[in-house]
């Protein structure tokens, strides 16, 4: 492992212990990148193993990571863009844009039920599986065609509702699958493409986006299944992403969202505080959810995660310090003993109150 710090202190925050990522990188098969920014600064990066284990690629802090379901969270700014601009109704309807298709769907489901998880639709990957492993092959669809939302259809079709529309909460990939649907049929363009023009484009996110597993530059770490070997995730995942994850994106563009987001650049300072207000208490690792985004029960940090095959991401925000702290591995596994020692880190600070 390579990392960096300045001190355990800096501009009066609490800087992540390298000496402790180490030694939590060195307990799990990390590969990946860790880092913290405050305010303009990374103030601290630690690397470890490979980008490409063929031709031992080292990954760097600069590495492009697949981010799984993190980039759920630039689904839902994509649609509060469309709320904003008057296209999209939180309280309207789905049917109104899938028309005749997922006829299963409740008819009483609407944009905000979606968006809270709320919306009970059966789902393509069965969350409370515990016998799934990651290296299976879940998608029941050619892994090629799934190019656009729309290209879902054939995979969440007849999967029935399992819950009524706003019932309860339960964690949902096609509801968000669902919402990029709702993209394409407001916007007239590819989810890809829409996502990137109202989120990442704003964001200043120049390294970020929605790559083909099967035509991936050399800037990117491959997505590995195992601690050990050169099986990667390209037949395990939608070739080009999804709405409900497959973006891919750099610690340095994270920071750079984060700040966006909290500085009214994506969305309007209104918009934000109705995606940041808490709905649902302790619905992952002790996080509530808002719209699209993990919160601390205080309201004071922000996050997002993600987990799938050869894919583990989470990146903590807290806005009133303007510090980040972002886990991107490149294994299925490796990353959550590192992530569980930055989580405590920024518990701490949040507790702390921050400077």
């Amino acid at each position: 492992g390579r990392g960096r710090g300045r001190g355990p202190e800096y501009a009066g925050h609490m800087e992540l212990d390298t000496a402790q990522i180490a030694d939590a990188a060195a307990q799990y098969p990390f590969s990946g990148v860790v880092t913290q920014h405050v305010g303009s600064a990374r103030v601290f990066e630690f690397a470890q193993g490979f980008a490409n284990r063929g031709l031992a690629v080292p990954v760097d802090v600069d590495t492009q990571f697949g981010i799984a379901s993190g980039s759920k969270g630039f689904t839902a700014l994509a649609i509060m863009r469309l709320v904003e601009e008057g296209a999209v109704r939180l309280d309207q309807p789905v049917r109104e844009f899938l028309r005749d298709d997922l006829p299963l769907i409740d008819e009483a489901l609407t944009i905000g039920h979606l968006l809270e998880h709320t919306s009970g639709i059966g789902d393509y990957i069965d969350e409370d599986d515990d016998e799934a492993d990651v290296a299976d092959f879940v998608l029941t669809v050619p892994v090629h065609t799934l190019t656009t939302a729309e290209s879902f259809i054939p995979a969440i079709d007849g999967l029935a509702q399992r819950s009524g529309a706003g019932a309860e909460y339960v964690y949902n990939n096609s509801g968000y699958v669902v919402l990029g649907i709702v993209l394409e049929r407001v916007t007239g363009v590819r989810f890809q493409d829409a996502v990137t023009q109202l989120v990442l484009d704003p964001a200043g996110m120049t390294n970020s986006g929605f790559l083909h597993l099967n035509d991936l530059p050399g800037s990117v770490a491959l997505g590995y299944l195992e601690p050990e070997g050169n099986l990667v995730n390209t037949l395990h995942l939608p070739i080009a992403g999804s709405a409900d994850g497959g973006g891919f994106t750099t610690a340095d563009d994270m920071h750079a969202f984060w700040c966006a987001l909290a500085a009214g650049r994506i969305v309007t300072a209104d918009t934000l505080d109705l995606m940041v207000r808490i709905r649902h208490e302790d619905v992952e690792d002790g996080l509530a959810s808002g719209l699209g985004l993990y919160l601390h029960p205080s309201g004071r940090m922000w996050a997002l995660s993600g987990y799938d095959a050869g894919q583990s991401f989470y990146s903590w925000h807290i806005p009133e310090t303007q510090t980040t702290a972002t886990v991107l591995g490149n294994t299925s596994d490796g990353s959550w003993g590192v992530m569980r020692t930055v989580m405590d880190h920024v518990r701490a600070e949040v507790g702390s109150g921050g400077s």
